[in-house]
């Protein structure tokens, strides 16, 4: 149970399971190797070293245990010729994980862990941090996801449904919308404004307003057509 006796959220649970999931080295000092967080884990932005260093194991070891002299990290090898996991590390990782960490915050921010639907479109978002963050962009400003030139030439071709205001909406302006309907459903229940109501109703059909206005304009029109006529 979390805090307060309430239940843990579905973020809680990816946590402890996260935590729960990570390696346990005996010889070290508890206090050395405690328990990973996802903030202090998975959710941090990588730096290239950790791409460049031996397997995932031997990198926390080496993170724990004090290195007396680093190594020089080995250049970054061609990306024509290298094979299909150094490219994979040196040039996918290094900007597709941050990315991730990235979406995992903004996704926490827009509670998508709590609701089954929000305004929030993953793709989106990571499609838009991606052709920002590209190493080949490096000096350009920031472009906007519907900006980007493939994603303007795909939605020529591909439009989109128009997203339901219930999600656009905040959740202030949404208890805005409730109360203001809720506010005119009480004062229409009352009973001297159903007796109003009851009488426009019946002052409507005794005079049959709407057909008194065809009949008029029927007649404006054929003055009108008599007028053309003698011109």
């Amino acid at each position: 149970m979390a805090a307060g006796g309430r239940p843990p959220s579905l973020w809680e649970r990816v946590c402890a399971e996260y935590e729960a999931e990570q390696p346990q080295f005996p010889d070290v000092p508890e206090s050395k190797h405690g328990s990973v967080s996802l903030e202090a884990g998975i959710l941090q932005p990588l730096r290239m070293e950790q791409f460049y260093s031996a397997p995932a194991a031997d990198t926390v070891v080496q993170q724990l245990l004090p290195i007396p002299e680093a190594a020089p990290f080995p250049e970054p090898p061609d990306p024509k010729t290298c094979s299909t996991q150094e490219y994979l590390e040196y040039y996918i990782f290094p900007v597709l994980l941050p990315g991730m960490a990235e979406l995992l915050h903004r996704a926490e921010k827009e509670k998508c862990f709590e609701r089954k639907r929000t305004k929030f479109i993953a793709c989106d978002f990571l499609t838009e941090w991606l052709y920002n963050k590209n190493p080949k962009r490096k000096d350009e400003s920031f472009t906007e996801f519907f900006s980007i030139p493939f994603v303007t030439d795909w939605l020529k071709d591909h439009p989109r449904p128009p997203i339901p205001l219930s999600l656009l909406l905040s959740e202030e302006a949404a208890s805005i919308v409730i109360q203001s309907f809720w506010r005119g459903y009480r004062v229409r229940c009352d009973s001297e404004v159903q007796e109003l109501r009851q009488w426009q109703k019946q002052l409507r059909e005794n005079k049959n307003i709407i057909k008194k206005v065809k009949e008029f304009w029927t007649k404006q029109e054929a003055k009108a057509s008599i007028l053309g006529g003698d011109l």
